[in-house]
């Protein structure tokens, strides 16, 4: 009889489907996790109303916070603006920033991609930047509105691991070339994050820390676009699957500051 695998809960979005909305999560990130992490998968709905962290983090080994058009709202982080660019989320931002609490108490590892990585600054006390790609002193980290969709995510820069890092020593690199799809990023770092990753701007590009024995990891950048052709980015999902099977000491969360 084949072991069970681990589980894996997935964040989903409020999105309109016209007319309605609709729980959802782009079908690349569920299948970049289930297939190269070697895990099962269930998704989250983003409706606090009707369910608590405490009761859905017991039955799940790990949590991925994926990318969405939406931004965190910016009383999370302690800035009350009323004209800050949206669209905005709210019950999405309830259900990650308190379930990945909630996991992370449980000691349970939580991994998180572009707005993933956001909300899991927000959770450990950051702050976001809005203006990643309008800042003269910034490169672009957002390709030009008026490109495809697929040329948005082939919006390419260089990003330098810290040595020692987590995404350093498991991958075997010291320098990626990552797609760069986000508005908004790491304004203050998070208290007890290390920076696994910085872009030549010195955006942080990555970040990792060990709670109650667990990891958290995640990225700014999109593993999960075209991962079939990218070792590394095979190699971000082959992490998380280390870590839902507790394959992770805490000696290989230990980064340089």
């Amino acid at each position: 009889m084949t072991a069970a695998r681990p589980v894996l809960g997935i964040a989903c979005c409020t999105r309109i489907v016209e007319p309605e909305p609709a729980q959802a999560v782009m079908n690349r990130y569920v299948r970049a996790a289930m297939k190269f992490a070697d895990c099962a998968a269930l998704l989250v709905p983003a409706m606090p109303d009707l369910m608590s962290a405490q009761e859905v983090a017991p039955r799940l080994d790990g949590l991925l916070l994926t990318g969405s058009p939406s931004n965190l709202q910016p009383h999370r982080y302690g800035e009350a603006i009323d004209d800050a660019p949206g669209p905005f989320d709210p019950g999405r931002d309830e259900i990650t920033l308190s379930l990945a609490k909630a996991m992370m108490d449980l000691g349970k590892p939580v991994f998180g991609v572009c707005r993933g990585l956001q909300e899991l600054n927000v959770a450990f006390g950051g702050a976001l930047r809005r203006d990643t790609s309008e800042n003269p002193d910034l490169i672009a980290h957002h390709a030009p509105l008026d490109v495809s969709f697929d040329a948005m995510f082939d919006h390419f820069h260089p990003v330098a691991l810290t040595p020692g890092g987590v995404l350093a020593r498991s991958l075997g690199r010291t320098e990626l070339t990552v797609n760069s799809v986000h508005f908004q990023g790491i304004g203050r770092l998070g208290s007890g994050l290390k920076v696994e990753a910085v872009a030549p701007d010195g955006v942080v590009e990555a970040i990792s820390t060990e709670i109650n024995g667990a990891p958290v990891v995640a990225v700014q950048w999109h593993p999960e676009w075209q991962v079939e052709a990218n070792p590394d980015s095979q190699g971000f999902f082959r992490l998380l699957g280390r870590a839902l099977r507790g394959e992770l000491a805490a000696s290989d969360l230990r980064t340089a500051s």
